[in-house]
């Protein structure tokens, strides 16, 4: 099997000139020393490390597992020496703020090497994954007690979080949670309920766990408001452990180096973080931050299946190639036949496009915590409304894309040594946790667009049609697409009201066309770059941009249909 190998001059490509991140950066105060060679130094050694510590464990994490006994979890063979090696090298502390012991770097050095770290391990990957979402919630919403015994142990990953949100019947509806908190003498609170699918809810990797858990007061009201957030830690500061018990991990199609644990909470004590009944308030940091990361995730794994595939398809002869204009004797690599090309160029163009997208949101993310107030008004709308199209859109792709990649390898691409198959059975599960796809095509239209009458949207959907070089081809097309948006936007806001199903049964379509906006956008932008400089690799660009237009936008015009027909829309 080829193993996983970051290409980092690719992804600097993207994050320095098509998206002149650097620069961008520079101009947010806390960022004003960083330059483009120190970014890219960080982005090398973080490769080194992800290539030769943890991609490596990948297989072994996959086949062994990691195991439950009594309670405890044993992590697979070399996963805890290569987290103790993560956290001590500094990674996990690479976007903290440097108060907390953190190195206070830009959120999209975190993006990139959080997309290497899913693309060669994503189960060893899963245990940190939370870090930074616990770390932000506990920074913002906790008591100065919990901070000061919490907040710099998460900041710089010497403890491990998790986030506790599902119950047997409270999945996508955490109004239904029904743990129990009630309040004791010394102003703490007992928690006694079961949380199930819980990442990381119990392992050998850190000295202690800290669950953030969704429960409920007593006299709470019923649904999502009556939730608040509460603190229950493995270990307590005077070295005694929590009434928290793993029942069980659950054994899964994928990601077997990741023990999702069924947890017992029995009368545990807890502390409750932010204020009674907006639990979720807080909450939802951790999941923005980690619906972000999901992204990558599919991103990342997209790229692995697609370097296995690539490397198969260069070495592996069969037949002649047709169309040739020299045809060979004997037989042609089989990355020389339309087909695969076809195959390896579409998803090449889609790794290439979400990387711009997800790249461009890690640097709003920078700007909302530093820009002027019209950045961050800006930036705000940006996350708000493209985070949940990236969840949706890249987790589809890489396990379906992913999927196009094993057909490359044919029937060794259904051998478990080659290691294709494992990046689908891990891929499949991004596509339904931190909120399932469905939920983020509802989120995206009715919580973000009818909510505010599309003025979001139109924010965006302006930026995307000013920032497109006049001259390069192809830009009266996007406008067309653009155009149609909105006009597509109007309609469904006009007609809501009167059929309320109607955004619901739309909203899967309506997220695709505009994440086929938002990678077109991508695309032009790296078009731009790649034009402008003689000396770039053409094909290797080209090559991708051509199956974008040929083999992948089609589909935009495709959903627009499913939406006009069957409710009678029409855009222009």
């Amino acid at each position: 099997m080829s193993g996983y190998d970051p290409r980092i001059d690719e992804m600097y490509f993207l994050l320095s000139e098509v998206l002149h991140g650097p620069s961008e950066l520079a101009r947010l105060k806390p960022f004003a020393e960083l330059d483009a060679d120190l970014i890219l130094q960080i982005l090398e050694e973080a490769g080194k490390f992800v290539r030769g510590v943890i991609a490596p464990l990948s297989q072994t994490g996959d086949a062994v597992g990691a195991r439950w006994h009594d309670g405890d979890v044993t992590m697979p063979p070399g996963f805890k020496e290569a987290y103790q090696a993560f956290w001590t090298a500094g990674w996990p502390a690479l976007a903290t703020q440097v108060e907390d012991g953190g190195q206070g770097l830009p959120s999209v050095l975190e993006a990139l090497l959080y997309e290497m770290l899913s693309a060669a391990n994503h189960g060893w990957t899963m245990a940190p994954g939370l870090l930074h979402g616990a770390y932000e919630c506990i920074k913002h919403h906790a008591s100065d007690q919990l901070k000061s015994e919490y907040l710099e142990k998460l900041a710089t990953g010497q403890w491990l979080a998790t986030m506790c949100l599902t119950e047997p019947q409270a999945g996508s509806d955490l109004g239904l949670c029904s743990t129990r908190a009630n309040p004791t003498a010394d102003g703490r609170y007992t928690l006694t309920g079961t949380k199930i699918f819980i990442s990381g809810g119990e392992h050998d990797l850190t000295d202690n766990i800290v669950h953030l858990v969704l429960a409920r007061l007593p006299d709470s009201p019923p649904g999502p408001k009556g939730l608040s957030l509460f603190l229950v830690p493995k270990f307590y500061p005077d070295g005694s452990r929590s009434a928290v018990q793993c029942e069980r991990i659950e054994e899964k199609m994928g990601l077997h180096g990741s023990p999702t644990c069924v947890l017992r909470f029995e009368e545990a004590a807890s502390w409750l973080v932010g204020e009674p009944g907006r639990g979720l308030n807080a909450m939802f940091v951790m999941m923005n931050a980690a619906r972000l990361h999901v992204a990558l995730q599919g991103i990342g794994l997209l790229d692995a299946a697609w370097q296995i595939a690539d490397a198969y398809a260069r070495e592996r002869h069969q037949m002649r190639a047709p169309g040739k204009r020299t045809p060979s004797k004997n037989a042609d690599p089989i990355a020389e036949h339309p087909a695969i090309g076809r195959i390896l160029n579409t998803q090449r163009a889609w790794i290439d496009a979400g990387r711009t997208l997800a790249y461009k949101t890690a640097i709003e993310l920078d700007r909302i915590r530093y820009g002027t107030p019209a950045a961050r008004e800006f930036a705000q709308n940006w996350c708000a409304l493209v985070t949940p199209v990236m969840k949706s859109a890249f987790t589809q792709q890489a396990f379906h894309g992913g999927s196009e990649c094993l057909q490359v390898l044919g029937g060794h691409g259904y051998i478990r040594e080659w290691g294709i198959e494992q990046i689908i059975r891990d891929a499949r599960v991004t596509m339904i946790y931190e909120g399932t796809n469905e939920i983020q095509a509802i989120d995206l239209l009715v919580r973000k667009v009818l909510a505010d009458d599309g003025k979001g949207l139109e924010g965006v959907l302006d930026f995307l049609a000013a920032d497109r070089p006049a001259e390069l081809p192809g830009r009266a097309r996007a406008a067309q697409r653009i155009d149609a948006m909105r006009d597509i936007t109007r309609q469904i806001i006009h007609l809501a009201p009167a059929n309320a199903e109607l955004p619901y049964q739309i909203a899967d379509d309506y997220l695709r066309a505009f994440a086929l906006i938002l990678l077109e956008w991508s695309w032009i932008r790296i078009g731009a770059t790649v034009n402008a400089d003689p000396a770039r690799d053409l094909p290797r660009w080209r090559e991708p941009a051509t199956a974008f237009e040929q083999w992948v936008m089609p589909e935009f015009q495709m959903r627009l249909s499913i939406i006009e027909h069957q409710f009678g829309l029409v855009t222009t």
